[in-house]
């Protein structure tokens, strides 16, 4: 998803609450949309790899400070994945992610392999699960694969 990609839906978003499109919010949105699951300094460095050299990106405070604002627009979604920063993606569509905590692979899987999990919680506690936030952390196949160990 580029930047163009990205700035109509953006621009209607902020419009709407009375804030204009700047070239950085448009810029850090389609850097989260690119890299899928990016700490702020990760979202930060590509930045500054577009820019190039002599360019100009955003430092570090002005990107935490965007991602807030994409977030509380609903662009956006954090997730805290264990150890260090949250990561950021796109808010297209809820997942869960799980976590290798090997090789620190992160994948996305579907909701809904919770959806038993959840309506236990749900039933027993009163607790509802915020799905696009939650982080299961294990042990990849490839890594149980190079250990030698049986699959579950």
């Amino acid at each position: 998803m580029g930047t163009d990609d990205v700035a109509a839906p953006l621009a209607e978003q902020l419009r709407a609450r009375g804030l204009r499109l700047t070239a950085q919010r448009a810029r850090v949105l389609a850097a989260v949309a690119a890299l899928a699951h990016a700490t702020p300094e990760a979202i930060g460095a590509r930045l500054r790899e577009e820019a190039g050299p002599g360019g100009s990106a955003a430092d570090t405070s002005t990107v935490y400070r965007t991602l807030e604002l994409l977030e509380r627009l609903g662009l956006v979604w954090h997730t805290h994945l264990g150890r260090g920063a949250p990561v950021y993606h796109a808010a297209e569509r809820p997942h869960l992610h799980v976590v290798c905590s090997s090789c620190g692979e992160i994948s996305s899987a579907a909701p809904d392999l919770l959806d038993e999990a959840a309506e236990r919680l749900a039933v027993e506690l009163g607790f509802t699960v915020d799905v696009g936030h939650v982080a299961l952390s294990g042990t990849c196949r490839a890594c149980r694969d190079r250990a030698g160990t049986e699959s579950p």
